[in-house]
């Protein structure tokens, strides 16, 4: 198992470590539900170092991306982020990502963890056509999410950026800390704001401590991938190898609004014809009625509990709502908003109903 920079913090505080991407990594401290409801009501901080970074580089740098990703890079201006796919032949998504449009011709790739080796191969299969340079520097950086509404104001003492004033999915690269060039991006995985930190790997320590210690008046607590999960799946927010994979499309998964036919892209016939002929799957998020848990791959079934409709993807029990929550593919027939549908559950038959997503919203 490899370990992140911040390894030896996490062993301090107590984290249940599990092994997740290659990595040893905190699952959670104080517990899953703590530390879900502390990131909705005050801040809380993820080491997500396990993820992959890009760089993509040259004057063609945008031809490139254009071409592997499913959304507009063209719209970007620097100091903006885009969250895309990059798909395959076969319309099914190699992987979700962020774009950060870093300057002219200069773009940082943001990648899942268990992806990172196949996403850098599939770039450099197609990079050779363009005048550019894509470099994996994944093992060079550490990433801290805080995230939360306090995350603002607390982080605020350490920059000199003025952090209300970057705007959701935008980004400043400054002095954090001390730090000379961390990106600070108004960027997250929780739906409950805040900001995700980019640093080389020998300033990550420095840097988590400087957070906790600005935090210690706002509620600040570590956080650990288990609440991650959570919250994430009370936003509706995709999960690679769950909710998405290399056989769904991004259509099926409800990431129209991240695939963009005014260009040119992998499979973008393919999806075209698809989104004309119609879908035969989406994606859909499930109410259960019963406090029993919906895991990845149980099976969805009709209101009549005969036929068999689909599967869920991702499943818990939300903890800001008190209730079972589940994600999953349905019939196209069967997808519609208020669709009574069941679940099977150890061999019985729950009751849930086809809900619109986000589960949660932030009052």
């Amino acid at each position: 198992m490899k370990q992140t920079a911040l390894y030896d913090k996490h062993i301090a505080l107590g984290a249940k470590m599990v092994p997740f991407a290659g990595y040893d990594m905190p699952v959670s401290y104080s517990g899953i539900v703590d530390e879900h409801q502390n990131v909705r009501h005050n801040m809380g901080v993820f080491d997500v170092s396990h993820m992959g970074e890009f760089e993509v580089d040259g004057p063609e740098a945008e031809a490139l991306l254009q071409h592997v990703t499913s959304n507009d890079v063209s719209v970007l201006t620097q100091g903006r982020v885009q969250y895309s796919c990059m798909p395959n032949e076969y319309g099914g998504i190699i992987d979700d990502l962020l774009v950060y449009k870093k300057g002219e011709g200069s773009y940082l790739l943001v990648v899942n963890a268990s992806n990172i080796e196949k996403d850098f191969s599939w770039i450099q299969k197609h990079a050779g056509r363009y005048d550019v340079r894509v470099t994996d520097i994944s093992d060079r950086i550490s990433l801290l999410a805080v995230q939360g509404p306090k995350a603002t104001e607390a982080l605020q003492s350490l920059t000199s950026e003025n952090l209300s004033e970057i705007p959701y999915y935008h980004f400043k690269i400054g002095t954090f800390a001390g730090i000379q060039d961390v990106i600070i991006s108004a960027t997250g995985y929780t739906g409950s704001g805040g900001f995700e930190l980019y640093c080389h790997n020998k300033d990550a320590a420095h840097i988590w401590d400087a957070v906790f210690e600005a935090g210690k008046n706002f509620g600040v607590k570590p956080a650990g991938l288990g609440c991650r999960d959570t919250l994430r799946l009370e936003m509706g927010f995709c999960l690679y190898g769950h909710d998405i994979n290399d056989a769904t499309t991004p259509l099926e998964a409800g990431l129209g609004w991240i695939t963009k036919f005014n260009k040119e892209f992998t499979s973008k016939a393919l999806l075209e014809d698809l989104k004309r002929d119609g879908l035969m799957k989406k994606l859909v998020g499930l109410e259960l009625f019963d406090k029993v848990i919906p895991r990845q791959f149980f099976e969805i079934y009709d209101e009549a509990g005969e036929n068999l409709i689909g599967e869920v993807t991702s499943g818990t029990m939300a903890p800001s709502l008190n209730k079972p929550i589940a994600m999953g593919y349905v019939t196209t027939a069967n997808s519609k908003l208020g669709t009574k549908v069941k679940v099977s559950i150890r061999n019985k038959m729950q009751d849930a109903v086809v809900v619109k997503l986000p589960f949660y919203h932030n009052s």
